[in-house]
């Protein structure tokens, strides 16, 4: 009898990991466009401070970030336990956020090509020696642990909804294990990237050959990966927002599924699988680009609906 149930139980526990295995792969699969993101945007917020100083402050911001999850976690679990119906809204507002970033970021790359002076007045202030740079490094912490709020809540409102109808005891393992494994990956991967151009002028100043060849190499890819990081985090941020869009507007989700079937008669199964990616990131760039201007001027009708303060 005693054998039975500790088999039994045995059976009970490795269901649960194997649900839990299952379920935590889905939801970092659909969180894999803000990961992209998170880690290019905190990359780019940590870059410029002093380089002895780098590491610190990525520290402080990961240590941060952990706040912003121990905030959000329960949070999450509290809207599921109490007000399960908030999870596909919250959702689609977190999917349409993403799709919004998306646009607002690639319109900016294409409208404002001006950057450079602006990164070269900051480097200059950077070389003044009258500039207080334990206020500069609060600063960037501050702003980069604010971002990461924000990123943070996607993840976990997206990892919410791939939870939603599992129990509590599977919830919480998910969420808090999505908001760990994202947090020691996304800032480990920053902290590697952000050392990047240290370690090739490390290498490029050794006697051997080789490793100035690889010192020379890192230091031309570090930029190029910073690029490139920039371009498939917005790429992500609009298939997998639009992903979320589509599975939570029936007509739209079946429509591109049909498309999908038609497009496999003539294309193929790999083009088949192909086509449901690109549907979603058109919806994704089309929602971002309707919500930008209409977000623009939400701002400025309650701007203009403030009293103005008085002389």
């Amino acid at each position: 009898m005693a054998g039975s149930s500790l088999l039994a139980l045995i059976d009970d526990i490795s269901t649960v990991l194997d649900d839990v295995a299952t379920m935590t792969k889905v939801a970092a699969r659909k969180t894999a466009g803000v990961l992209g993101d998170d880690l290019a945007l905190n990359a780019q917020q940590v870059t410029g401070v002093k380089a002895d100083r780098e590491l610190p402050v990525v520290w402080a911001v990961a240590k941060g970030s952990l706040i912003n999850k121990a905030i959000l976690v329960p949070a999450a679990l509290l809207i599921s336990a109490v007000a399960p119906w908030l999870v596909v809204p919250l959702l689609m507002f977190g999917g349409l956020f993403l799709c919004y970033e998306g646009a607002e970021k690639l319109l900016h790359k294409l409208l404002h090509r001006h950057e450079d002076d602006g990164k070269q007045a900051h480097l200059e202030a950077l070389a003044n020696p009258e500039v207080d740079l334990v206020a500069f490094e609060r600063d960037k912490i501050r702003g980069a642990v604010r971002t990461d709020f924000i990123l943070s809540a996607e993840i976990i409102a997206i990892t919410l909804g791939t939870v939603a109808a599992a129990s509590f005891i599977n919830q919480v393992v998910v969420l808090s294990g999505i908001a760990l494994v994202m947090t020691i990956g996304v800032y480990g991967l920053v902290a590697g990237i952000v050392k990047l151009d240290d370690a090739g002028l490390y290498l490029s100043q050794r006697s051997s050959a080789f490793a100035q060849a690889c010192g020379r190499g890192i230091l031309a890819l570090a930029p190029w990966l910073m690029k490139a990081l920039s371009v498939v985090g917005t790429a992500a941020m609009f298939m997998v927002g639009g992903g979320i869009l589509s599975h939570g507007l029936a007509p739209v989700e079946a429509a591109i599924h049909h498309a999908s079937e038609w497009v496999a008669v003539d294309g193929g199964q790999w083009l088949a699988a192909v086509v449901p990616t690109l549907l979603n990131a058109l919806l994704g760039i089309v929602a971002g680009l309707i919500s930008v201007p209409l977000v623009s001027l939400g701002a400025r009708l309650l701007q203009a609906l403030r009293p103005a303060k008085a002389d």
